[in-house]
């Protein structure tokens, strides 16, 4: 058993690409920016997706968020 932060050798190729990609600075302000707008949106809990109006998941102002269901926002890439 892999000791903790430690991947089993059976770790999929895929998953450590994923790993790789996440880890990235620019992954994690993306990711970070995106979890500041669903707190500031209230969208936590409430089944809906906070869409950015011009594309870019770093641009939290209040002009620029919206809440869509998730069906609709996920058409909309």
């Amino acid at each position: 058993m892999p000791k903790k932060g430690e991947y089993s050798a059976s770790a999929s190729k895929r998953s450590k690409q994923q790993r790789a990609y996440n880890s990235k600075p620019s992954s994690k302000k993306d990711r970070a920016s995106r979890n500041a707008a669903r707190a500031k949106m209230g969208a936590k809990g409430s089944g809906k997706d906070v869409d950015h109006k011009d594309g870019n998941p770093r641009n939290n102002s209040k002009g620029n968020l919206r809440l869509l269901s998730k069906s609709s926002n996920r058409a909309n890439y």
